[in-house]
């Protein structure tokens, strides 16, 4: 992966990159790294690129020309116009899914900006991305650079010894890395926990995974509603808030879809009462035994969705609340399950189910 970085102090930015893994991952052609200096294009024999802003205020501001000028010389050089990310508090906070997503780029251009700012026209000429690494303000864009360019990076094949390292370590499903320990076994009456000495990599693994959702409620419960977990995961952070919120609004957002789902199959058949819904019940058991009937009545159940265009399947129709709650719970499961699938999306899911039902019920 090539790193271009439109700077006004190239050396700053190579002496930082060529330390550490960034600069082994540079030896090894892993990555590249090109510092351009943004002088080299002023059209002022004193190499200046900043003048004062229009219309007054304090401090200088980088005159578009040499941007430009450097950034069209780059792409005439390498025959590609990559993306261009300018460093400002403005932009979006640059996070871990950020890193994912332009470490699939081959090649990045970084625009560093010093003083006051960039004029706003060659940003607008240039620029595709605006990033940011928090709600500060530093002398220059050349540190955020830095941090972004090591972060990314990481991501890409060949940068760590170890590959699995940039999956596990911390935001990977937006948890925070486990605890990690190394020899001595005792330190200062501190103990390695007993499991790590164990030797059991399924139970090293489940208390890791644990650590790194209990870590992430103490330290960054704000990573959570994003955090890609089990249903069993889920559990074990409701235990540690108490009880509170996660599975409780699930059960009552299935409740209501249950019941939602058994008044509309109630109403089409029009039954009421309890002797209604027990005899409807035998007539239900019976079709089991009879495939043709079965058929006709998915046939039926398709059409009934069709009617308001709402062809996808809906868990457990035709079938008592609690029934359909548990098909519901199963679905669950199996949705908590797929990478990416959160809490959240699950919740947003059954509410659209639900909200999809009523919308069937004006057809009766």
């Amino acid at each position: 992966m090539k790193f271009h970085i439109l700077t006004l102090f190239p050396e700053m930015v190579m002496n930082g990159l060529g330390t550490s893994i960034t600069g082994r991952a540079m030896a090894s052609g892993a990555i590249s790294v090109d510092a351009i200096d943004i002088r080299d294009y002023s059209k002022d024999k004193h190499r200046h690129v900043d003048d004062a802003p229009y219309g007054g205020g304090a401090g200088m501001v980088m005159q578009p020309g040499p941007v430009c000028d450097a950034y069209e010389d780059l792409c005439n050089r390498t025959g590609k116009k990559p993306r261009v990310i300018y460093m400002t508090p403005q932009g979006r906070v640059f996070n871990q899914s950020i890193a994912e997503e332009l470490a699939q780029e081959e090649e990045l251009v970084f625009l560093c900006g010093h003083y006051e700012g960039i004029d706003e026209r060659a940003l607008e000429l240039i620029v595709t991305d605006y990033l940011s690494v928090g709600d500060f303000v530093l002398t220059g864009g050349e540190l955020p650079a830095m941090v972004m360019i090591d972060c990314i990076s990481r991501l890409v094949p060949g940068v760590l010894n170890n590959e699995v390292s940039a999956e596990v370590e911390s935001f990977h499903d937006n948890l925070l890395e486990y605890p990690q320990y190394t020899r001595p076994e005792v330190f200062r009456g501190k103990e390695v926990p007993e499991v790590l000495l164990s030797g059991h990599h399924k139970n090293i693994e489940e208390w890791r995974r644990k650590e790194s959702i209990k870590r992430t409620l103490e330290r960054r419960p704000d990573l959570l509603p994003g955090a890609s977990l089990t249903l069993k995961e889920h559990r074990y952070l409701d235990s540690l808030k108490g009880g509170e919120d996660g599975l409780l609004e699930l059960e009552e957002i299935l409740d209501g879809y249950a019941a939602e789902a058994e008044r509309l199959f109630c109403k089409r058949d029009g039954i009421c009462g309890q002797e209604d819904r027990a005899a409807v019940q035998e007539d239900r058991a019976a079709v089991q035994e009879d495939q043709a009937a079965v058929q006709e009545d998915r046939q039926s159940a398709w059409e009934d969705r069709k009617v308001s265009g709402l062809t996808g399947p809906l868990p457990g129709l035709g079938e008592p609340a609690p029934r359909i709650k548990r098909r519901a719970m199963s679905e669950v499961k199996k949705l908590l399950a797929l990478d990416g699938c959160t809490l959240n999306d699950v919740k947003s899911y059954y509410k659209v189910c639900k909200a999809r039902l009523k919308l069937i019920q004006k057809d009766y």
